[in-house]
C-alpha cells in the first residue's frame, strides 16, 4: 500500500516529463532544420544535406547591404527604447503614485494598437505624414513613432505590475520624511525596485522590434532599409542563404536574451 503512492508520483513525473520533452523538441525541431539548411551546400531528395559548408554565412556578413540593414535595425530599436524609457517610466510612474486611478485608462489606450491592423495603420500614416510641413514618409522617424506604439503595451504593463507591488506612496512619503526630493526619491528607491521588470521588457520589446516588417516596408522601404525588408528583397535568390539571415538574426536575439538575464542578476 505504501508503494502505490510512490508509483502514481513517478508516473505523474514521467507524464510531465514526456509533456516537456515533446514541447522543446516541436519548438526546437524547426530550429535546428533551418540552422542546418543554412550549413548546407546542397540538399535535394535526401534526408541529410550532401555536404555542409559556412560560405553563405561568410556571404551574408561581407555583404556590405546586409551590414547597413541590420545597423539600421538596431539604429532604430535602440533609439526606440532609449525614447520609451524615458517617457514611459516616469508617466507609470505619475499614474501610480499621483493619479492611480488612470491606470484603467492607460490600459484602455495601450490596447487600442491591438484593435487596428498594422496595414491599416500604415495606409493611415502614409496620407497622414507624406505631405505637410515636415514630410516624415521615407524617413526613419516615422519609424521611430510607430515601434514606439508596439512597445508601449509591453513596456507599460511590466511597470504596471512592478509597480503595484511596491507600495508606492509610503515609500515616497518615508522618502521625503528623509529629505529626499521627488526625483531623487524615484531614482534612488522606485527605479531600482521596478530594473528587472524594466529590463525584461526592454529586451522583450526589442525582440519585437527587430521582426517588425509591415511599417518598416510600407512607410519607408528601401529608403531606410531594415533587416527585414532586406531579406524581403533577397527571397528569391537562394533558401540557404535566407537561412543564414533568419539563423543570424536567432542566434543574435538568443545572445541578447542571455545579456539580459546576466545583467538582471
Amino acid at each position: 500500500m505504501q508503494n502505490k503512492p510512490q508509483k502514481n508520483l513517478n508516473t505523474t513525473q514521467r507524464y510531465h516529463r514526456s509533456v516537456v520533452f515533446t514541447f522543446m523538441t516541436v519548438m526546437i525541431f524547426p530550429v535546428l532544420a533551418t540552422l542546418l539548411y543554412s550549413l548546407s551546400q546542397r540538399w535535394g531528395a535526401t534526408v541529410l544535406p550532401d555536404s555542409l559548408t559556412f560560405d553563405w554565412y561568410l556571404q551574408l556578413w561581407q555583404d556590405a547591404r546586409f551590414l547597413h540593414a541590420f545597423g539600421n535595425s538596431l539604429l532604430l530599436v535602440l533609439g526606440t527604447l532609449v525614447l520609451c524609457t524615458v517617457v514611459i517610466v516616469p508617466t507609470a510612474f505619475v499614474v501610480f503614485y499621483y493619479f492611480p486611478k488612470l491606470d484603467r485608462w492607460m490600459n484602455i489606450l495601450i490596447l487600442m494598437q491591438f484593435a487596428v491592423p498594422p496595414v491599416v495603420s500604415s495606409v493611415g500614416l502614409l496620407q497622414l505624414y507624406a505631405d505637410g510641413p515636415i514630410p516624415m514618409v521615407g524617413t526613419p522617424w516615422v519609424l521611430v513613432g510607430c515601434y514606439f506604439t508596439i512597445a508601449l503595451p509591453f513596456i507599460y504593463r511590466a511597470l504596471a505590475t512592478g509597480l503595484q507591488g511596491l507600495n508606492v506612496r509610503d515609500l515616497m512619503d518615508a522618502a521625503h520624511l528623509l529629505g529626499a526630493s521627488t526625483p531623487a526619491a524615484f531614482l534612488a528607491i522606485i527605479l531600482p525596485n521596478i530594473r528587472k521588470g524594466l529590463m525584461a521588457a526592454l529586451f522583450l520589446s526589442m525582440s519585437f522590434l527587430l521582426g517588425e516588417f509591415v511599417f518598416a516596408n510600407m512607410l519607408v522601404g528601401s529608403r531606410f532599409e531594415t533587416l527585414n525588408v532586406y531579406l524581403y528583397s533577397v527571397r528569391g535568390t537562394s533558401g540557404h542563404f535566407t537561412s543564414a539571415i533568419v539563423m543570424s538574426y536567432f542566434l543574435f536575439t538568443l545572445f541578447v536574451t542571455w545579456l539580459a538575464s546576466r545583467l538582471s542578476r
